[in-house]
């Protein structure tokens, strides 16, 4: 089957020349985009390719309708004749379907390869002359004034331990990736992290009898069903942001990972509320990990044994 795709910079522009040639030239669908080609997102042609299957045509009006450089048509071409599906370019001496057009398209891909070597000679070139003079690059080490303050003060936050690690970046104003970038920096050992317990306000004072304190603190076992995604398909931090949620907010509470996916934690409280408070900010700190490497989490958490959830 032969599929086309036509695509213009502005809507100031017409799509209908490259629309009529495609259909001259036996078209049965046509994906049209109204887009920069600088541009990354192109919704018609990731659908277009999603829907190719081996064995069709993909055929366009000239090579510059669907590569954003050179670079980017190779990488797209070679990704076609891989799924077995041919391109053709109605006003470029290009063909894959042909031995012929595949040798041309291979001259281009070792021009863009040339291309690449090239820059990179002269850039590895420019960076050894300024080593040579003394001029090294990238940003300067250590922190601002002003960051190092944030630092100490995140420091001093987190030896306390009296808030959540969610909690003490919203008061400095920071997101977790950075605060833990700070504590690095201030060489804070990170690990699992836990909160002291929360002091009565009439600390000091002998335990009221029948008071919250006199019970011995029990542990729940909390069954946790958590999806993390990326937000689009340009970020890559899925993974990471799981590993980081494991280490940095489940190991706390000896996980454990059932064979059906769940987590199983040892929670310990000493109270309905006290649970409450620790599960919301056990699932506020699941969502800011994720925020912070560009994803989203769905998290339901249940106790075991009882119709309680969160």
């Amino acid at each position: 089957m032969k599929i086309g795709y036509a695509r213009v910079s502005t809507r100031d522009q017409n799509l209908d020349l490259q629309v009529d040639a495609l259909k001259d030239a036996g078209c049965e669908r046509i994906y049209q985009d109204v887009a920069s080609g600088a541009k990354t997102v192109r919704p018609a042609l990731d659908k277009l390719l999603d829907q190719l299957r081996a064995g069709d045509v993909l055929v366009i009006w000239k090579l510059d309708r669907m590569g954003r450089s050179l670079k980017h048509l190779v990488e797209l071409v070679g990704n076609l004749m891989a799924r077995k599906v041919g391109l053709l370019s109605l006003n470029d001496p290009i063909d894959t379907t042909s031995a012929q057009g595949r040798l041309i398209f291979n001259l281009f891909a070792s021009l863009a390869e040339f291309e690449r070597e090239l820059i990179r000679e002269r850039t590895q070139a420019g960076l050894s002359a300024a080593r040579a003079r003394g001029r090294v690059g990238g940003r300067p080490k250590g922190l601002s004034p002003q960051a190092e303050a944030t630092a100490m003060a995140a420091e001093t936050l987190y030896r306390e331990r009296q808030l959540s690690v969610a909690a003490i970046a919203q008061k400095l104003h920071v997101s977790k990736s950075t605060l833990y970038s700070y504590l690095r920096h201030r060489g804070v050992e990170i690990g699992p992290y836990e909160k002291t317990a929360r002091t009565r306000s009439n600390a000091g004072q002998p335990p009221v009898a029948g008071s919250d304190d006199t019970n011995k603190t029990k542990v729940a076992t909390i069954l946790l069903s958590l999806r993390i995604e990326n937000n689009s398909k340009f970020v890559r931090g899925k993974k990471r942001a799981t590993e980081d949620t494991e280490h940095y907010c489940l190991e706390q509470y000896n996980v454990k990972r059932r064979p059906d996916g769940e987590y199983e934690l040892k929670v310990p409280y000493g109270n309905d509320e006290d649970l409450d408070q620790t599960m919301g900010e056990l699932l506020r700190d699941i969502a800011s990990h994720a925020d912070d490497r560009n994803c989203f989490s769905e998290s339901d958490a249940r106790m075991e044994g009882t119709d309680r959830h969160w």
